[in-house]
């Protein structure tokens, strides 16, 4: 059987194999380098809950995470994001690693009940002052700040009032983005408004593995369209302050499956990437996720104007890619918690090789990704806000040999460059993640840091990733070779 994705339906299937550009193949036999492009951004990213800790601090208020990990069987060994890397206390001496490393871009968010404690409300000057601090030492040491202003951390006080099937909470957001422009806004350029609104949305309120752990398909649907519209009172708020650049972050990934399956393979795509990617790039929801979201719940929550405030100029689309999608056609199997509409779909497991998160290595799907999205939606330049993998670290002799991460990273780098060699706008990459942190549900035992953090005493290791990484940012490129190879 052939793998297929689809990019949109009324669009022919493209093949992996067909989506890959053989130019870096042929460059590689002439000898030399794999180039990126002049000023192509280099960083790496976090979160703020995953990172921060200091959780009852400086007026920090809680958030739907904070409630969520202390409910029993919620998150592995009940672990919480109270301390985290103590990020908070030690972001000094994180930010002397970034230099250290040669980045040139951190992304980072912004925690919302650290900044408003309720939600909503007089803005906490404390929160701000940490912020404050942070960026003006990446600044000092030649490191762009990238902020995100929503990566899953809602206030727990405006959980309680709906949370985001609230449509109350996409204005409160946009009140709250504004706030942190008028403390931050005179030292960032780029701001990305929400990270993954799917995950948010789908993972938090419709299979509810996530915070705030509702199971709902209706709520999952009013989330989902709330966020949208948060992103686009919030990036109108930022435009009007002046922000240069504006940017959404999404999860996407390629739907792959057997000829058969087409229409399982445009079901999927639809919810979990036209959902987001046509009302904020081209004013419209697509027309079968509209059906799937009327059969569940209805519509009522989408009003008249509400898609031209969520369609904003953006600069950048950034792109959280970890790997595709796998589905077949399977007659009578339920609907996927996550994907509601998805009867008679079956999400396959992976073939090859995997990261300790179980999800397939697929670097082709990266590059298949970038040319869809330059074909489809050329408006918006590309940036790749998150990539990494999950590997079982352990330190021996005080060092961390991480060579399946440096393989990972190095041919996702190659299938990135192969898209810009093909003609994508890709204008940066950074990865995931500059610590090992609290990965959400897995709590501590999943580590994705290109730098080990030995949670009990909160020492940190760059890792042999971390080392290939700085070279690759040294040369702004990819030295010919094995995968990895320096």
């Amino acid at each position: 059987m052939s793998a297929t994705t689809t990019a949109h339906p009324g669009e022919p299937p493209v093949t992996a194999a067909s989506a890959r550009t053989t130019r870096g193949e042929t460059d590689e036999g002439r000898g030399g380098r794999l180039a990126f492009p002049d000023g192509f951004v280099w960083g790496a990213a976090t979160a703020a809950y995953q990172i921060e800790g200091a959780a009852a601090e400086d007026g920090r208020g809680r958030s739907i995470w904070d409630s969520f990990s202390r409910v029993p069987g919620k998150v592995a060994d009940g672990h919480t994001g109270d301390v985290a890397c103590d990020h908070y206390h030690r972001y000094a001496e994180d930010v002397r690693l970034m230099a250290g490393l040669g980045l040139a871009a951190y992304r980072f968010s912004v925690a919302w009940p650290r900044v408003r404690p309720t939600g909503s409300g007089p803005v906490n000057p404390r929160g701000l002052d940490f912020y404050d601090r942070l960026v003006d030492d990446l600044l000092a040491h030649d490191i762009a700040p990238y902020p995100t202003l929503y990566h899953w951390d809602l206030p727990q006080a405006l959980e309680d009032c709906g949370g985001w099937t609230s449509r109350d909470v996409a204005y409160r957001f946009a009140d709250y983005a504004t706030a942190v422009h008028d403390r931050l806004g005179d030292r960032i350029r780029t701001w990305t408004t929400l990270n993954e609104p799917w995950v948010a949305a789908f993972l938090g309120y419709g299979s509810g593995v996530h915070a705030p752990g509702r199971q709902s398909p209706a709520a999952a649907f009013r989330a989902a369209h709330h966020l949208l519209l948060g992103h686009g009172l919030a990036a109108s708020a930022l435009r009007a302050a002046g922000a240069a650049e504006i940017a959404l972050t999404l999860n996407l990934a390629p739907v792959i499956g057997p000829g058969d399956a087409a229409p399982a393979i445009a079901t999927v795509d639809g919810l979990l990437n036209r959902q987001f990617l046509d009302p904020a790039l081209r004013g419209s929801y697509p027309g079968d996720v509209l059906e799937i979201a009327a059969r569940h719940g209805g519509l009522d929550h989408i009003r008249d104007g509400d898609l031209e405030i969520i369609r904003q100029p953006l600069e950048l689309l950034g792109i959280n890619y970890y790997n595709p999608s796998f589905v077949s056609s399977a007659p009578g199997e339920p609907a996927n918690p996550a994907f509601p509409g998805t009867e008679g779909v079956r999400f396959d497991p992976p073939a090859g090789p995997t990261t300790a998160m179980d999800w397939p290595i697929d670097p082709a799907g990266l590059e298949s990704l970038l040319l869809r999205l330059s074909h489809d939606y050329p408006e918006v330049g590309l940036l790749v806000t998150e990539n990494g993998a999950a590997f079982d670290d352990v330190v021996r002799d005080g060092q961390v040999s991480d060579p399946e991460r440096v393989g990972y990273l190095d041919a996702h780098l190659r299938a990135a460059h192969a898209a810009i060699s093909a003609g994508a706008d890709l204008r940066g990459y950074l990865v995931w993640s500059l610590l090992d942190n609290f990965e959400w549900a897995y709590g501590y035992h999943k580590r994705f840091g290109i730098v080990y953090v030995d949670f009990a005493t909160q020492r940190r290791i760059p890792k042999e990733s971390a080392l290939w990484y700085r070279e690759v940012i040294g040369r702004n490129g990819l030295s010919y070779g094995s995968q990895g190879d320096r």
